[in-house]
């Protein structure tokens, strides 16, 4: 798997990457699902922009955990889905109405978990985030806790039986030294050991074929 490195520690910077990264994709009828202050539709202009969350400034308040998509079947031309699905307890069912709802291209991006804890399990102490147990509620959980490689072959399993192929996928790490890279891959030979221990996500573009 291709990896790609780029510093996303914000939200606003993630927005930016999917602009830039996924232009030719973006094109007609965008749903932005999770789109928070709906900064993407800021970044492509001349696209009909759709945005939905529970919180921010979307379109339209739907919480995924309680409705389905209200849109007909094949009603976008490109969904975006970024780092969303985690934090639903209906995660399957969430990818399925995806599918129902795009006629052309989703644009998905899933967490490596195991990179954001590696660093705690390893030192016994500390945390990491979107999980815990914080004295308080937080509103940003992630319920589901996956390596790269699953969410890999979570997304290559899914996808086929509705309709729809990978036209891209690779991982993302962020940018560190050549030469500590270089070193990393040594100690990890085995490809799918380097990406569950580094990589910080997967993203995938799935196409619809049928």
């Amino acid at each position: 798997m291709n990896v790609e490195y780029v510093a996303m520690t914000l939200r606003d910077q993630r927005a930016e990457f999917i602009a830039r990264r996924f232009a030719p994709y973006l094109k007609g009828r965008v749903l932005d699902v999770g789109c928070d202050r709906a900064r993407l539709k800021q970044l492509v202009p001349g696209i009909q922009y759709f945005g939905i969350d529970v919180g921010g400034t979307p379109d339209l308040v739907v919480n995924l955990e309680k409705e389905r998509l209200p849109f007909p079947d094949r009603s976008f031309d490109c969904i975006v889905c970024s780092d969303v699905l985690e934090h639903l307890d209906n995660f399957h069912e969430n990818f399925s109405e995806l599918a129902r709802v795009t006629a052309k291209h989703i644009i998905l991006s899933l967490p490596n978990n195991w990179a954001n804890a590696r660093k705690a399990i390893e030192r016994g102490r500390g945390q990491f985030s979107h999980y815990g147990l914080p004295a308080e509620p937080s509103a940003d959980r992630h319920k589901w806790f996956f390596c790269l490689t699953e969410a890999r072959d979570f997304v290559e399993a899914r996808a086929p039986r509705h309709g729809l192929s990978i036209t891209e996928m690779f991982a993302v790490e962020k940018p560190r030294a050549p030469l500590l890279r270089w070193l990393r891959q040594c100690r990890y030979p085995n490809q799918d050991a380097y990406l569950n221990r580094y990589s910080h996500s997967l993203w995938a573009v799935c196409s619809r074929t049928a």
